[in-house]
């Protein structure tokens, strides 16, 4: 087998093919930024009736936008409420209703919305208590003006006339001026519309596009790592190209995930470039952006874990443990491709806490399992390649081993900080902070990349990182350690004396102790 010229350049333009393809496909989609209500049933809340409608974080329009004819242009944001119809079963049209409200806050503001009659239960709807003290009507949704947002919240609605089956709400479009955390809810508070549900759709765009705020930097961090995973792999690839001859098996897998990870930063990249471009999240391309992350995070546990193991160093193979190496891969993959499908295809809000912790809890038990027994195989490598005295095997593996060390340190202190930033944000007010967090991860993840690629980085003397079996080193071997024997010296045709004999095998031993000097020089 031969490795052909250019072969770099190759496989870059194969890539950049293979990713072209997947942008430029068609795929089934499904909204996002254009939130879609289709019969959402209302749910009694505080005394009022409420659907969720939305919620995001939007940048202000720019300034030479605001108060423009038209929102379409670029650099408008706004909310724009399309086809939205409240409908009733037909045997509760028989009367006429109070108004169905659509009521738009940013979050700062959420202290106007609702009030209480001498300092009791919070209630959105005006109560009999509330109506004495003047401050609102009955049945009507309590509200104020914001003291800090001059005009909001903003709060219109439709009621059912008698014999009315479907009352629509008047298209409207509501322009952004404040950076915020927004929130769109649909309310009424006549008990009688029971089984009331809300279809139609809301647009929510900022001023760059339809990505919501705190995914839109998001789409830049994915492009700087598209080109960070290209300069890794021009690097690596023109190492594997030049010493293909000496290439080991690991390097082989190093290079998978260095391609995994290329495909899954701009894929991400394409995803959220269509997205912000038409307002509609691609089901396709984000499947394929998920499958190849969790394949790629799959993958390098598995080498980290088999390298840890000595396999291809002190081992040739993994023996018993092959199957169990495969069942916890196999086990992680599914759990990590279940849980970033739910999190990232068609969604935009976050999962809530219960949901999100169902799924995340099966990835962070086999993590900890992953990191475990990735521990415990390295320190009885490290030991056993001090017990044979194999000073670069050894020198290499010490320098892999304080990389985990400081990546895991590094990642429980960022879970805390996590942990932390989230106990402090309940209300998602610091929405615009909030992609640090999961870009951090892939930062972190492309950094340990780097460090294992430059310890095992293909060159001439690869082979020196390699398990041999040419006689001069024999392994007693059971389940849980490997003993080095080393071969007595041959005895010679003169006859010498017990001491001779001690000094002659010292000089031996003197003269292989440099001969494996030699070889790792």
């Amino acid at each position: 087998m031969t490795w052909p010229s250019g072969s770099s350049r190759t496989v870059l333009t194969l890539l950049l093919l293979l990713l072209l393809y997947f942008a430029c496909s068609e795929y089934e989609t499904v909204e996002a930024s254009v939130h879609e209500y289709s019969g959402d049933r209302f749910v009694a809340k505080g005394g009022a009736f409420v659907v969720h409608g939305g919620s995001e974080g939007i940048y202000s329009s720019d300034p030479s936008h605001r108060n423009s004819t038209s929102l379409t242009d670029n650099g408008a944001s706004y909310i724009r409420f399309e086809k939205v119809k409240f409908r009733r079963g037909k045997d509760l049209a028989n009367f006429s209703s109070g108004l169905l409200h659509a009521i738009i806050f940013e979050v700062e503001d959420r202290e106007t919305i609702g009030g209480s009659a001498y300092g009791g239960q919070r209630a959105v709807c005006c109560t009999a208590d509330l109506a004495k003290l003047g401050v609102c009507s009955e049945g009507e949704i309590i509200h104020r003006p914001s003291t800090e947002n001059p005009g909001w919240p903003k709060v219109f609605g439709v009621s059912f006339d008698l014999d009315e089956e479907v009352a629509t709400l008047p298209s409207k479009s509501i322009e952004i001026t404040k950076t915020g955390m927004y929130n769109v809810y649909f309310i009424h508070c006549d008990p009688k519309l029971k089984d009331l549900t809300v279809e139609g759709k809301s647009i929510w765009k900022n001023p760059s596009g339809y990505l919501p705020g705190r995914m839109a930097p998001l789409m830049n961090f994915y492009g700087f790592m598209s080109f960070a995973f290209v300069i890794l792999g021009i690097f690596w690839f023109s190492q594997y190209a030049r010493f293909w001859r000496e290439v080991l098996p690991l390097q082989n897998c190093i290079t998978i995930v260095i391609a995994l990870g290329m495909f899954e930063m701009a894929l991400w990249y394409f995803e959220y470039a269509e997205f912000n471009e038409t307002g509609i999240r691609p089901t396709g391309i984000t499947m394929w952006a998920v499958t190849f992350g969790a394949v790629k995070r799959t993958v390098a546990r598995l080498i980290m874990l088999m390298v840890s193991m000595g396999f291809g160093v002190v081992r040739p193979t993994l023996g018993g443990l092959t199957s169990k190496v495969i069942m916890l891969g196999a086990t992680f993959f599914v759990a990590s491709e279940v849980l970033e499908l739910v999190e990232n295809v068609g969604a935009i809000s976050d999962l809530s806490g219960k949901a999100r912790l169902f799924l995340v809890l099966p990835v962070a038990v086999l993590d900890a399992f992953f990191i475990l027994w990735i521990f415990t195989s390295l320190s009885a490598t490290l030991s056993k390649l001090q017990a044979r005295r194999m000073v670069v095997k050894l020198d290499i593996y010490r320098k892999f081993t304080n990389a985990l060390a400081v990546a895991v340190i590094v990642s429980v202190g960022w879970i805390c900080y996590e942990l932390y930033f989230k106990s402090i944000d309940v209300y998602n007010e610091k929405w615009q902070n909030a992609w640090i967090i999961p870009a951090f991860w892939q930062v972190l993840s492309f950094s340990l990349l780097c460090v294992i690629c430059s310890l095992w980085a293909p060159s001439q003397n690869s082979t020196r990182y390699a398990y041999s079996d040419d006689g001069s080193e024999e392994f007693d071997r059971d389940d849980t350690t490997l003993t080095l024997i080393k071969p007595a010296p041959l005895p010679s045709n003169d006859f010498r004396s017990a001491p001779e004999a001690r000094s002659v095998q010292d000089s031996n031993k003197l003269s292989n102790g440099d001969f494996e000097e030699d070889k790792t020089e």
